[in-house]
């Protein structure tokens, strides 16, 4: 079939299933009723000859076939609304456009207190938002424009996803300042016997940490999982649980409060935090100056 006899709406309505997992939120985050989107979902399969989607659950999983065709479809999408962008020129000092970054907590802790800062020098009229996206879906996120960067582990994407290693800091564990089994320091015996909190969105399930100490043999018990790490800070300041962090997190005022920085008592691979962005911004003028002041405020911190 000629693409002269499709409506490229349609390929919104696919991305935006594909990306919400369900009719009625794609509904919702295209500004569309239920019933139009499952009409246009039921023109796509005729389009196809099949079902793009099955339900599982409250799910909508895609086809094999869907799958295949999301990220033609995503690059597509995006080639045309960069299209729609205007000149390729920026200028941070005019610049009302919100900056999107994709950040896990381990991240955000770090960077974005650094990072504002130097938004109101350069940037004065941008704002900054910093979402959590579930990484299945940071491709996707990337891809569409919803994010402008995201930052997080090595994970593996696609080819489109372009990727550059920020900082790398190896661990270490918190404690309150006066714990009374760590009198004589910290050693793996205690480390293993005491229990710690862990910071994660996920109810359960290891930690990067955790996947290192049993590739070594090692198990630790988890005591508190919460979200964010001022909570955990607080926890352990005021319990005898532990927590295991790069050392970027172990700085700061919070430190000078109740709270004591030991080495890691078993050597584990340090953590490495990756930038990411779409690769069809790679020469984008305004991601290009985003990237370019992240990585100007590591080589400071660095300094």
């Amino acid at each position: 079939m000629h693409i002269g006899k499709v409506d490229l709406n349609l390929y919104l309505v696919l991305d935006a299933i594909h990306r919400e997992g369900s009719i009625t939120r794609a509904a919702a985050s295209l500004n569309l009723t239920q019933p139009a989107v499952s009409h246009a979902l039921a023109r796509l399969r005729d389009v196809y000859g099949d079902p793009l989607f099955t339900r599982t659950g409250n799910r909508m999983v895609p086809t094999p076939l869907a799958r295949a065709i999301m990220q033609p479809v995503r690059d597509a999408l995006t080639g045309l609304q960069h299209t729609l962008s205007g000149p390729a020129s920026f200028d941070p000092a005019t610049n009302r456009k919100q900056i999107v970054l994709g950040m896990r907590d381990i991240v955000e802790t770090v960077l974005l207190p650094e990072l504002v800062p130097l938004l109101e020098q350069r940037a004065p009229l941008t704002q900054a938002a910093s979402v959590r996206v579930a990484r299945r879906d940071m491709e996707a996120e990337l891809g569409s424009g919803r994010l402008d960067l995201a930052f997080d582990v090595l994970l593996p994407v696609g080819p489109a996803i372009a990727h550059t290693k920020l900082m790398e800091g190896r661990f270490v564990v918190v404690s309150c300042k006066r714990h009374p089994l760590l009198r004589g320091g910290l050693t793996l015996e205690k480390y293993l016997q005491l229990r710690h909190v862990v910071v994660s969105s996920r109810r359960s399930g290891p930690t990067v940490e955790d996947f290192e100490l049993s590739r070594l043999g090692l198990h630790r018990e988890i005591g508190m999982r919460c979200q964010n790490f001022f909570v955990a800070w607080k926890t352990v300041a005021s319990s005898r649980m532990l927590l295991t962090v790069p050392e970027s997190h172990a700085r700061g005022d919070l430190f000078q409060q109740n709270l004591k920085v030991w080495p890691m008592p078993v050597e584990l691979p340090p953590l490495a935090v990756h930038m990411y962005w779409h690769e069809n911004l790679q020469d984008d003028p305004a991601n290009r100056w985003l990237r370019e002041r992240v990585l100007e405020l590591l080589r400071k911190a660095a300094a």
